[in-house]
């Protein structure tokens, strides 16, 4: 019987929101891409919140989009309500982040991989990963599937989120599945370990779901959307449609005495859940625990779409039994007569040691294989987003002979998350905060499209649309700062005026006319630029030492363990990791300015 064979430059396994990412990523760069999914209807699917963005979240949607990617575009089509958070603080820490509608929003994803040239979705289930030896190791050449068909090409993309051996509890029930109402994935898991990719367990969970029709929202906190809302895509200038609000409750004593009088069942803690979890989102049972001296945590209700009453309970994630949580919820002000459409859950999965990749995700062990989302030890749409582009787009410049996308933590979020990643790997689900990165002031939302979209421009991510509104919106700022530096009240250029903290954009406008058609992003871009020039030139100058540090390049095949004089442990990290720079060996943990001068004297001898 004969196999049914297809031919690919690059293969992409699932479909969630690294996945689709990738797919486009590849495709956009020419090459000929497949998508390869258990079910066409989970495309794009929101497993938890229904939410795009976030504190720094919100700047890994922008930078995704600088670079051509999905997510922005899409919450920007579907979402129902937006916000601007942090704006009290300085314009580093502002973070967009938008409520979808769920089903809109995967429908958009699901739409926009469709129409996307070069890219074929298939709905199929991997059985394994075909692999070929050669002088320079394994390599990876495709996928069978179910069926007995084969799917070949030259890079491979595993985007497998949280279905890898997954088992949901509830409670003492347990169910395998890495979503509700979803199975889980065996083979992969498998082939993975058999060519030698390690593998451990971590948890997430996901809360209670309820009908909006059974809440009391007067006796809840109202929480509307920003008045002038932001997009998230750079090819945006507004939002249209009417914004739903949010509202908020709280837990009480009441509820968290229930909690305690039932730990003894909660999964976590009965001992039938041994793997860790997210520390930055900890579940209800978590937060009574671990805040004990707290009478109250916040719970945001946050409606799922516009034709729906399904709303999703933002802050009560919990595995405890379903009688305990029917219980909960009669205690909380607004939700006692609420009903539960879908209970929490906790998920246990297989991820791999991002120490295990290169600063491109491919994986040190297989040439061509690379691993991006969830299954490298992240949690959330946006951290996975991120990766998905960046890994798709490596495969797809792999596949045509050209070097990798890598970004610098001084270029993007998506650089800091990366190098976290592959530098000093996980204990814990990783998520992104604005105090993981050191040039964040740099990194800026509001200016991912300046940082990014020239070097998505270099390798082909972007479109002559993109490309077009950019050099647009380059040339807007750049008159804006002409006239600014060259126009005086009582001897002072209005720049120099601009940098007072009480100086604001109407009042430049105001002086000098002729600007009041600059576009809202451009002045912004002005604005920043004039007031925070001193602070971004220092941020400069601590690029500049780390780049000096990061031009010294460790050879791949570099011997670690031959220098006797370094600790027993700076050689297992260093060989665990083997770092490509000096400047990424300093980052590791544990690794000393000592250990790094002896690495530097080899190096140079």
């Amino acid at each position: 019987m004969s196999t049914s064979i297809y031919e690919y430059d690059v293969i992409v396994i699932g479909a969630g929101h690294a996945g689709t990412e990738a797919a486009a990523a590849a495709a956009r760069l020419g090459a000929k891409t497949t998508l390869l999914t258990t079910s066409l209807d989970t495309v794009g699917q929101m497993s938890c919140n229904p939410a795009i963005g976030g504190v720094a979240k919100g700047q890994i949607v922008r930078e995704i989009d600088a670079l051509g990617g999905l997510m922005g575009k899409a919450i920007d089509a579907t979402g129902i309500q937006f916000r601007m958070l942090n704006l009290r603080k300085g314009p580093a820490m502002h973070s967009p982040r938008a409520q979808a509608d769920k089903k809109a929003y995967q429908h958009e994803i699901k739409r926009l991989i469709e129409s996307q040239p070069g890219l074929d979705l298939r709905q199929e289930t991997i059985e394994d990963l075909l692999v070929e030896q050669t002088a320079d190791g394994p390599r990876i050449v495709g996928v069978s599937v179910r069926g007995g068909a084969e799917y070949r090409a030259r890079a491979v993309v595993v985007t497998t989120g949280t279905f890898l051996r997954a088992l949901m509890h509830t409670g003492e029930a347990q169910t395998p599945g890495g979503r509700a109402g979803e199975g889980t994935t065996t083979g992969i898991s498998g082939a993975l370990s058999k060519l030698g990719i390690e593998l451990r367990r971590f948890k997430t969970g996901t809360p209670p779901r309820l009908n909006g029709r059974t809440i009391d929202y007067d006796r809840c906190e109202l929480q509307p959307g920003d008045d002038d809302p932001r997009p998230f895509s750079f090819l945006n200038d507004t939002i249209a449609g009417v914004q739903l609000p949010c509202h908020i409750t709280y837990t009480n004593e009441a509820v968290h005495e229930l909690i305690r009088a039932n730990l003894h069942r909660a999964p976590m803690y009965s001992g039938q859940i041994q793997s860790s979890g997210p520390r930055y989102c900890p579940s209800i049972e978590d937060k009574v625990v671990r805040f004990a001296d707290k009478d109250r945590h916040q719970l945001f209700l946050e409606p799922e779409g516009r034709a729906t009453h399904e709303v999703y309970v933002n802050g009560v994630s919990t595995s405890l039994p379903r009688d305990v949580q029917d219980a909960i919820f009669k205690l909380i002000p607004g939700l006692e007569r609420a009903q539960i459409m879908r209970y929490g859950y906790a998920v246990e999965y297989d991820f791999a040691p991002p120490e295990q990749l290169w600063p491109s995700l491919e994986t040190k062990v297989v040439r061509g294989l690379y691993l991006a989302g969830q299954i490298n030890g992240t949690t959330g749409y946006e951290e996975a987003g991120g990766q998905g582009l960046l890994a798709g787009a490596n495969a797809a410049l792999a596949a045509r002979g050209d070097e990798p996308l890598v970004l610098t933590r001084s270029e993007g979020y998506l650089g800091v998350l990366v190098d976290d990643l592959v530098t000093r790997g996980v204990d814990e689900p990783y998520r992104m905060f604005t105090s993981r990165a050191e040039y964040r002031l740099l990194l800026r939302h509001d200016n991912a499209d300046r940082r990014l979209t020239p070097i998505a421009d270099r390798v082909g991510l972007i479109d002559a649309e993109r490309r077009d509104r950019f050099a647009a919106k380059l040339g807007e700022i750049a008159r804006a700062m002409e006239v600014i530096e060259s126009t005086k009240i009582d001897h002072e250029t209005v720049a120099r005026r601009l940098v007072r903290s009480e100086v604001d954009w109407p009042q430049v406008v105001a002086w000098c006319p002729e600007l009041a058609a600059i576009s809202p992003a451009a002045a912004e871009q002005v604005v920043n630029d004039v007031k925070y020039a001193g602070y971004v030139a220092r941020q400069e100058c601590d690029v500049e030492r780390g780049r000096r540090l990061a031009e010294k390049r460790i050879p791949t095949s570099f011997d670690f363990t031959a220098i006797k004089q370094l600790r027993i442990e700076a050689r297992e990290k260093l060989s665990r990791v083997r770092p490509l720079t000096l400047a990424q060996a300093a980052r590791i943990s544990g690794i000393t300015p000592a250990d790094l001068a002896l690495v530097r004297v080899y190096l140079d001898g």
